[in-house]
């Protein structure tokens, strides 16, 4: 991967003066999931935010992110 996984939040926001990537969404999601274990938050704590209501994304999509982050939390235990 190019970009290391981020450790803070302040990493993650830094990201967003890349160019978007696979690589890079795939560094986002990974700096997520640690920093919600780092926190104590639970998977399920998680993902309930991914699922939360937003103007950003439908609810299809935020079910497939979701289980990207739930495979995310499983591949990175």
């Amino acid at each position: 991967m190019n970009y290391p996984i981020p450790a803070n939040p302040q990493e993650i926001a830094a990201l967003q003066q890349k160019p978007v990537d696979e690589e890079l969404v795939a560094a986002a999601i990974a700096g997520v999931v640690q920093i919600a274990r780092s926190q104590g938050q639970s998977l399920d704590e998680l993902t309930a935010e991914v699922l939360a209501e937003d103007n950003l994304l439908d609810r299809t999509q935020r079910i497939w992110l979701s289980n990207i982050v739930i495979q995310a939390w499983q591949s990175l235990s």
